[in-house]
């Protein structure tokens, strides 16, 4: 069989951003698309003649690239959006978060909250979302049902929850989603400790010891503020990163959300050990929790993936915006104009994402062989004109308005703006229920 035979969809481009290692940006370039899998990536004029009969969608104002990473977030949080707003971290979850969460959360609302989520990233260019949050057998579904990638981190706290009685329970059922889902093109499962500060040591070893042997990742929050770091050195006599290390818990297959607090010891550590960092700039700026050191890590090696967080305290799930939030805070912190450029940032959202999952060599970057995980900007978008050099507009000039198609293993999920799975009308509807009955009981606390 022929090469062209074997090709279905040929897809022609102003520009081709591959994120590869040493290739540029492509100009005119088509990408072929063979079932799930990328066949090729081509001059167009060569992709006529190559392939010419095959199914073509035309995008001569658009550029190409990866589908963007959440590498972290509480998709079915979308519900909580806007709920408490202008409060720190421990007073926005304590009186507003937590008792919303214990009267609400079952497996309806995360089924809810969960495709919630799915409609907002989609359409603002993300094909791949890390959640970290109950009922995570649902999240796993309802991305399934829908076709969107996810790494799910199954909670594990030392209480009680809606999901489970305790951390033994929390890690039985987890592994048994694992091993449930251990086959799937579009479901990961990983260990979620929530933090140090909610899960003791015997649990955090046992974490440490199962995530070895069945190689499994572990995502945790991390000095997420200056006081979990000075509420650890005072009741523990160390840091929450050494207390993580010296149980097995840095490594690389570990992933620290926030890291707002980064000094010497943690920089040797995390470059040390090969831990990764999920990056979440909106909501670290909202809450006041500080900012990531993302130019230091990046520096001294580090892998650093960008996330959103939960709707609840970023407010929305869109990536372009995190990514020029990243960008601008970074800047801002270090006091240095040239700080992580543009394409450091979009390394970020897309191929550092990938690695810090261990999927680097599925999804992240446009290359022969890998899944057909890509999105589609419209450049030609009177917004975002002039044009002057396409990788860095990304970042600093363009939004997720501009977002117009999605493909995820090959097949579409968003074309010319329009989602093809989600009934947006029945949603819509069960979310204004949703939003009736929390806000009544938040002004009734």
């Amino acid at each position: 069989m022929s090469e062209s035979q074997t090709a279905d969809h040929r897809i022609d481009a102003r520009w081709v951003l591959p994120m590869s290692e040493g290739t540029p940006i492509l100009e005119n370039h088509s990408v072929i698309i063979s079932g799930e899998r990328i066949q090729a990536i081509v001059p167009t004029s060569e992709a006529q003649q190559r392939y010419p009969d095959i199914k073509t969608t035309q995008l001569s104002d658009h550029l190409v690239m990866p589908g963007l990473i959440n590498a972290h977030g509480h998709a079915s949080m979308t519900l909580l959006r806007g709920l408490g707003n202008d409060l720190p971290l421990m007073e926005w979850l304590q009186e507003h978060i937590w008792p919303a969460e214990g009267e609400f959360v079952n497996e309806e609302f995360v089924a809810d909250g969960t495709l919630l989520a799915i409609a907002e990233m989609l359409r603002s260019g993300t094909t791949c979302f890390s959640d970290m949050y109950f009922f995570p057998e649902t999240v796993a579904d309802v991305a399934h049902k829908h076709g969107i990638r996810v790494q799910t981190a199954f909670p594990i706290l030392d209480f009680p929850t809606q999901w489970g009685s305790g951390p033994e329970e929390y890690i039985e059922k987890g592994l048994k989603l694992h091993d449930r889902t251990r086959n799937s093109n579009f479901v990961n499962v990983c260990f979620g400790p929530h933090a140090p500060y909610t899960v003791s040591d015997e649990p955090l070893k046992q974490i440490a010891t199962l995530s070895e042997q069945i190689d499994l990742p572990v995502q945790i929050h991390l000095h997420e503020t200056a006081g979990e770091v000075t509420d650890s050195i005072q009741q523990r006599g160390l840091r929450p990163s050494k207390r993580l290390a010296d149980l097995g818990l840095m490594t690389p297959l570990t992933q620290c959300v926030h890291m707002t607090q980064v000094d010497d010891y943690d920089l040797g550590l995390l470059k040390e050990t090969g831990a990764h960092i999920l990056h979440c700039p909106e909501a670290n700026m909202k809450l006041a929790s500080g900012a990531c050191p993302i130019n230091r890590l990046l520096d001294a090696g580090i892998n650093v993936a960008l996330g959103t967080d939960g709707a609840a305290s970023n407010n929305d799930l869109d990536m372009f915006g995190e990514m020029r939030s990243a960008a601008f805070l970074t800047k801002l912190a270090s006091g240095d104009a040239g700080a992580v450029p543009a394409m450091e940032i979009l390394k970020m959202a897309t191929i550092n994402g990938a690695r810090s999952m261990d999927m680097e060599d599925r999804i992240g970057s446009l290359e022969p062989g890998k899944q057909a995980d890509l999105i589609a900007v419209d450049l030609g978008d009177i917004l975002v004109q002039p044009v002057y050099d396409p990788a860095p507009h990304l970042v600093y000039n363009t939004n997720s308005r501009q977002v117009t198609h999605s493909w995820i293993a090959g097949e579409a999920r968003l074309i010319d703006g329009e989602l093809q799975k989600i009934d947006l009308h029945g949603l819509r509807g069960r979310i204004q229920q949703w939003q009736q009955r929390i806000s009544a009981a938040d002004r009734n606390r």
